[in-house]
C-alpha cells in the first residue's frame, strides 16, 4: 500500500518549502544565482543539504520555482497598481513607474530577473515573465484605443516593443547598482509617448520611490 502523507506531514513539508523559498530570495537579492547553490540556500534556511531534495530536484528547478515567485511578486504589484488608476493612459504609466521603481529599490534582485546568466529553464521563465508584463499594458493600452484617448495601434506589439526598451534601459543602472533620480519619469513619458499619449507631470512617477513597498 503506497504511503500517503499526513494532513500535518503535509503542512511541515509546504511550511519548510515556503521557508526555503524566502530563504533563497534573501539570496539571490545579495549575491545572484551563483550564490544560490542547494548548499548555500539550506544553510540560510536552517535544514540539511539532503531535506532540499524534497522540494527541489536540483539547483536547477530551485531557480525556476524562486524565479517564478519573485515574479509573481512583481506582476501582482504592477496589477494592484493598476487596478488604482482611473484612466488607460495613466494605467500605462503605472505599470512602468511601479515596475521600475520596484526594481530601482532591489536592483541586485531585479538584475537577476532581467539579465543574468542563469540556466536555460530560467532564460524560459523569463519570456513567461516577459509575456505577463506584456499582457498587462497590452490589455491597457486597448482599452485607451477602444476610448479614443490613444491613436489606434496593435496593443500587443507595442507593449512588447515596450517591455523590451524598458527592460533594457533598466539593465545597466541595475548592474552598476545606479538609481538615477530621472530615470522613472523618463521612462514614463517615454512609454506614453511612444503609445502617442500626451505626456503630463505623473504624480505616481514624482513620488514612486518612496511609495513602492518592500
Amino acid at each position: 500500500m503506497a504511503y500517503r502523507r499526513t494532513p500535518a506531514v503535509q503542512a511541515r513539508l509546504d511550511a519548510q518549502r515556503a521557508a526555503v523559498l524566502q530563504a533563497a530570495v534573501t539570496l539571490l537579492a545579495e549575491r545572484g544565482y551563483a550564490g544560490c547553490s542547494m548548499a548555500a540556500v539550506a544553510e540560510r534556511a536552517g535544514i540539511a543539504t539532503g531535506s532540499m531534495y524534497r522540494h527541489f530536484s536540483g539547483k536547477a528547478d530551485l531557480s525556476v520555482q524562486l524565479f517564478r515567485s519573485v515574479v509573481g511578486r512583481e506582476v501582482a504589484a504592477v496589477t494592484e497598481a493598476v487596478a488604482r488608476e482611473t484612466g488607460p493612459t495613466r494605467r500605462i504609466a503605472a505599470v512602468v513607474e511601479t515596475f521600475a521603481a520596484r526594481a530601482l529599490k532591489a536592483p541586485r534582485l531585479a538584475y537577476a530577473l532581467l539579465a543574468e546568466p542563469a540556466d536555460p529553464d530560467v532564460d524560459a521563465e523569463r519570456l513567461v515573465f516577459r509575456r505577463a508584463f506584456r499582457d498587462v499594458i497590452a490589455a491597457q493600452i486597448a482599452d485607451a484605443v477602444a476610448g479614443g484617448s490613444l491613436p489606434p495601434q496593435d496593443p500587443q506589439l507595442a507593449a512588447a516593443a515596450l517591455v523590451g526598451a524598458i527592460g533594457e534601459a533598466l539593465v545597466g543602472p541595475l548592474a552598476a547598482g545606479e538609481q538615477p533620480d530621472d530615470l522613472i519619469p523618463a521612462l514614463t513619458a517615454f512609454a506614453l509617448r511612444a503609445v502617442g499619449a500626451p505626456t503630463h507631470p505623473s504624480p505616481t512617477a514624482r513620488g514612486a520611490r518612496h511609495a513602492v513597498d518592500a
